[in-house]
């Protein structure tokens, strides 16, 4: 008798538990009993006595090692490979990427779509997104890390705005570090917001180096930027992707061809290597690139050459 009780308890722990569909959502609040836990797997759609579960839970002797989270069920779970997840704390897990080179508005509309995320920042302004990440008066653009995040479903958009913040607070600190002593650049701040220009500059990752250094050439000689992708960024979603002479002249705070230096924030998200790149220009003389049109730049150290390479890359001639 007790020889046939025990070979149907292990049954039943290792035999897969009858699901509603085949991926099912169970999601553990913090401080949620191990009873409550046995019924939420049931509620959840897994055809299982809560009872049973439970002091299955109960006997194992994990039942207060149960980690709240979001769980994903699928067909063949168990009561052992449950109870297994859910002690490991293997939830079911999201990706979003941050891709570099990406501005403010685009990162918002990234978080919009994410699949299976808590939207708490979609009625939020940007000021009132930074003073909830604890940055309050300052402004969104650049100050996240371009990567890959995994989130637990349901988790926060703020949340991993936070870490993405975080990780360019260290990545911004740690090339900061490492600025060349000669460097024109006064704080931090300015190395991202030129990081963010070399960003939208750079065709190959090659001529990342060379490019900082023309605008930090430029920076030294109080020479203007002169960089079309700052001067797209002010135009914002008024711009229709076809460049003219008119939004050259039109003035924003952002357009280098109207005001002198840096703009005043970045304009995207720069990666590490331009990071780097920014406070580790490369030493040159060149004042002046231009797009060959296969993704890198001719780089020239005078006007005239300049004037001839744009004339060969960029009109035929």
């Amino acid at each position: 008798m007790a020889g046939s009780l025990g070979l149907a308890v292990a049954w039943w722990l290792h035999h897969p538990l009858p699901l509603a569909a085949p991926t099912l959502d169970l999601s553990i609040e913090p401080g949620t009993s191990p009873r409550a836990v046995a019924q939420a797997s049931a509620d959840a759609g897994a055809d299982v006595n809560p009872f049973l579960l439970y002091w299955w839970f109960r006997l194992s002797g994990d039942a207060r090692q149960i980690r709240a989270g979001s769980y994903e069920l699928v067909t063949g779970v168990t009561p052992v490979s449950l109870l297994r997840m859910l002690v490991r704390g293997e939830e079911s897990l999201r990706s979003i990427t941050l891709v570099e080179g990406w501005n403010w508005r685009q990162v918002r509309q990234a978080l919009a779509r994410a699949e299976a995320m808590k939207p708490e920042t979609q009625n939020l302004t940007d000021e009132a997104i930074m003073a909830a990440l604890e940055r309050p008066g300052e402004p969104p653009e650049g100050r996240f890390f371009p990567d890959t995040y995994t989130y637990a479903k349901g988790s926060s958009d703020l949340a991993v705005l936070r870490r993405a913040l975080h990780a360019m607070d260290r990545k911004l600190d740690a090339a900061w570090a490492q600025r060349a002593p000669d460097t024109p650049l006064k704080t931090p701040q300015e190395a991202l917001i030129l990081a963010s220009i070399v960003e939208k500059e750079t065709g190959k990752p090659a001529d990342r180096a060379l490019i900082a250094g023309v605008f930090t050439n430029r920076l030294r000689s109080g020479m203007l930027l002169q960089t079309d992708p700052t001067v797209i960024y002010g135009l914002g979603t008024s711009f229709d992707g076809n460049l003219r002479k008119r939004h050259l002249l039109a003035d924003t705070p952002w357009n280098t061809y109207t005001r002198a230096g840096l703009p005043p924030t970045p304009i995207a998200m720069p990666g590490a290597a331009s990071l780097l790149a920014a406070v580790q220009p490369a030493q040159t003389k060149a004042l002046y690139f231009v797009a060959r049109g296969d993704g890198t730049s001719q780089f020239s150290a005078t006007l005239d050459e300049h004037n001839r390479a744009v004339n060969k890359y960029q009109r035929g001639q």
